[in-house]
């Protein structure tokens, strides 16, 4: 999916690697961010706590397999309640006038509900992104 953040790519990739910027805007519409460790380099970890309106907790974690300063983060997800399910996110920078264009994949995905439930929270999670910046 493709967004354009009205925020520079160095702005944007701040909010991807401050864990106090993260739980800002991390999660869906029915979520909130709770806590965020976050080590963006090379073999770094992440690990995200999400609470949901329900109050059902969800945690995420991974390593960064790839970090370009202001420009891309590759990184494996998987949820610590299926860590045998490992995908891949790779999310790409882009300089548009005085904003970034924003593109983000997630690949490797288990099946068809994996993908069906990571669109529809990563294009909520994309609405939050939009309105933190806006």
């Amino acid at each position: 999916m493709k967004r354009r953040l009205n925020a520079s790519p160095a702005e944007v990739y701040k909010a991807w690697t401050d864990p106090d910027l993260l739980v800002r805007w991390f999660g869906p519409e029915n979520v909130v961010a709770q806590e965020a460790e976050i080590d963006p380099r090379v073999d770094g970890a992440y690990h995200v706590v999400m609470i949901e309106n329900t109050g059902e907790r969800h945690e995420v974690l991974g390593r960064y397999l790839e970090v370009v300063e202001n420009e891309r983060l590759v990184f494996s997800w998987s949820w610590i309640t299926t860590p045998e399910r490992v995908s891949r996110v790779t999310v790409t920078l882009k300089p548009d006038g005085d904003g970034t264009i924003l593109t983000l994949l997630h690949e490797k995905l288990a099946d068809d509900a994996a993908v069906r439930g990571h669109t529809h929270g990563w294009t909520g999670t994309m609405v939050k992104l939009e309105a933190y910046f806006a």
